[in-house]
């Protein structure tokens, strides 16, 4: 099976060849830039897994999405990133691992991914 050819590196003036993306010494580290947990959400982990874990007894393990009673995970039914509390607990709810936060959190990547495009809600620093 064919291969595509390989291209330039991203960073602007590496002459670098790739099969994609960045070379390894343009390569940025996955998490870089990214607001710590505590600026995020405005509490601590442990608060957070204490709060997750009332959220779950409250909820009875029942995810808000497909209804069934096999919640693992807290979900923030608004993201904070689109306006939604981190705290209030009507905008937290039980929720199932697979499938259905991974494709919330999927569906959300892409609007911000957009919003970012289109310069919408600059990120907070």
């Amino acid at each position: 099976m064919p291969t595509a050819p390989k291209s330039r590196c991203a960073e602007p003036g590496c002459r670098t060849l790739v099969d994609r993306g960045r070379c390894g010494t343009h390569e940025r580290p996955a998490w870089d830039g990214r607001v710590p947990f505590e600026q995020r959400y405005g509490m601590s982990r442990s608060e957070w897994d204490t709060l997750a874990q009332r959220i779950l007894r409250r909820d009875e393990r029942r995810c808000y999405v497909c209804g069934k009673q096999e919640a693992t995970q807290v979900d923030h039914k608004i993201p904070v990133s689109e306006g939604g509390s981190p705290r209030d607990e009507d905008n937290l709810g039980a929720i199932c691992a697979t499938p259905c936060h991974e494709e919330k959190s999927r569906a959300e990547r892409i609007r911000a991914a957009q919003r970012a495009r289109a310069g919408v809600g600059e990120s907070r620093s």
